[in-house]
């Protein structure tokens, strides 16, 4: 498996799935390109040269693990897995994850190239503007940042937005006050000081898959990316800091994060995974960067939100884990889960196996989905990483005034456009959820007139044996 994000994209490569662009601008543009090649059918990944105003080599990958097939060459699977045959594979792989805790090395890639204090100079690397209504360029927007506990030592390793703001500045954007990089950070302050950190930008996909994972306070992202490589993370100490920094990342800050009461600058805004800006400019806390490291030739990752069904993953991991919390209440005959419109609707696909059954699941993958307005339940025989196959059923097996139920007030966030912004400001965070069953009644189930339609099953052998045929 890769070691670094240069590996990787070597892997990319063979697959015939990464696309070289020379001579983009990084105001607009090249997120531009990002984004329209991220909505192709064949969705590439991109890896930027000679990027307009930087030295050649100075690069950016993006649409790294936007496809199913490079999510799960990031995860380590079999990337010519079906899509819902690979999130199978992830959750299996998921139950049996054994952690593996980072490992110190004398030697680091990143150490090729180092300035620090007056030498530090932000405008020297590439930070797009990603959308055309950003508050500026943003290094950060599939970062890494490492920061220490001061009370218990743990690590941790989150992805939060970085935006630049002139030679030696960067703001660090957490979201909420909830996430552990805020508490963190918090702590640091109410001391009176200001908070260490490091702001990994190209690190291997395991370690930016661990980054986005919702792991709880004191588990160790480092060790969770080294399950999935099922090898210890290589780290090194960092120099200004001491804080441990992944050995093959290609850039890397050290700097502090200064107390909001000494200082801070307006973020924002920035496009978000909805497709909309959530807000306008806000106070952010301030990094001091007091040392740049970077190897040769760098990479950094890029991974902006965009429109959906656009997304950062090509595996919808939120559903692995509703299908885990069906499986988990009893909810038998599950046959897959999948999300589309970046996470936004879920599909249940189940056979069914007494009256409510539906119903049951429906309700349990509403209260389980961030953010989502449509659930939709369908039977075995569709594919719910399909949407053709989901709306075919909704359209011949829903009765709108029978099988569509609304539950209110249900779990969403101050990201949702439909939220009117005075609720917001009073602390709403939730919507309405619909849950539809496009399944066949259960009570004539077996009358129901048959599909003419191939069975998933007859329809993949003869995809296995036509597949190259067909494809050309």
């Amino acid at each position: 498996m890769y070691t670094d994000l240069r590996e990787f994209i070597a892997e990319v490569e063979k697959l015939g799935a990464l696309r070289r662009v020379m001579d983009a601008d990084p105001h607009i543009e090249l997120g531009g390109i990002t984004e329209v090649a991220a909505g192709m059918p064949e969705c590439p990944a991109l890896l930027f040269d000679r990027i307009k105003g930087y030295p050649a080599g100075f690069r950016i990958f993006t649409n790294a693990t936007t496809s199913p097939q490079r999510a799960a060459l990031a995860l380590g699977l079999d990337p010519t897995l079906r899509p819902l045959d690979a999130l199978k594979a992830w959750m299996a792989k998921r139950q049996t994850l054994k952690l593996h805790e980072p490992v110190t090395v004398k030697n680091a890639a990143f150490l090729e190239n180092s300035v620090s204090g007056d030498a530090v100079d932000m405008r020297r690397l590439p930070a797009p503007v990603w959308h055309t209504k950003d508050g500026g360029p943003y290094i950060g927007s599939g970062s890494v940042v490492i920061m220490r506990d001061p009370e218990s030592g743990w690590i941790n390793a989150s992805i939060y937005r970085v935006q630049v703001h002139g030679r030696n500045k960067v703001t660090v954007q957490f979201d909420h006050q909830g996430r552990h990089g805020a508490i963190i950070a918090r702590k640091y302050w109410d001391a009176g000081k200001s908070c260490p950190l490091a702001i990994v930008n190209g690190m291997d996909p395991a370690l930016f898959i661990a980054g986005f994972e919702y792991l709880a306070a004191g588990q160790s992202e480092y060790a969770f990316a080294g399950a999935i490589k099922d090898r210890p993370v290589e780290v090194i100490a960092g120099p200004k800091t001491g804080l441990p920094l992944p050995a093959h990342a290609e850039i890397i800050l050290e700097g502090e994060l200064l107390p909001p009461a000494q200082e801070t600058l307006p973020e924002g805004p920035f496009g978000e995974f909805t497709g909309y800006y959530a807000a306008d400019k806000r106070p952010c806390p301030v990094m001091r960067v007091d040392a740049i490291h970077h190897r040769n030739a760098p990479i950094l990752l890029g991974s902006p939100p965009m429109k959906p069904p656009r997304f950062h993953f090509g595996l919808p991991f939120r559903a692995a884990g509703i299908w885990s919390n069906l499986e988990m209440a009893g909810v038998t005959d599950v046959v897959g889960v999948w999300q589309h419109v970046a996470q936004l609707m879920t599909v249940v696909s189940l056979k069914q196996r007494y009256a409510g059954h539906a119903k049951r699941a429906g309700l349990i993958a509403a209260a389980n989905s961030y953010m989502g307005r449509l659930v939709v339940v369908v039977d075995e025989d569709v594919d719910p990483s399909d949407i053709n196959d989901v709306m075919w059923a909704i359209t011949t097996r829903c009765e709108p005034a029978e099988q569509i139920d609304i539950v209110r007030d249900a779990w969403s966030s101050a990201l949702d456009p439909r939220i009117p912004e005075e609720a917001k400001r009073r602390g709403v965070t939730s919507h309405s959820k619909a849950v539809i069953e496009a399944v066949k009644p259960f009570p004539w189930i077996d009358k129901y007139p048959p599909t003419s339609a191939l069975t998933q099953d007859e329809a993949r052998a003869i995809a296995d044996k036509w597949g190259k045929v067909l494809k050309g």
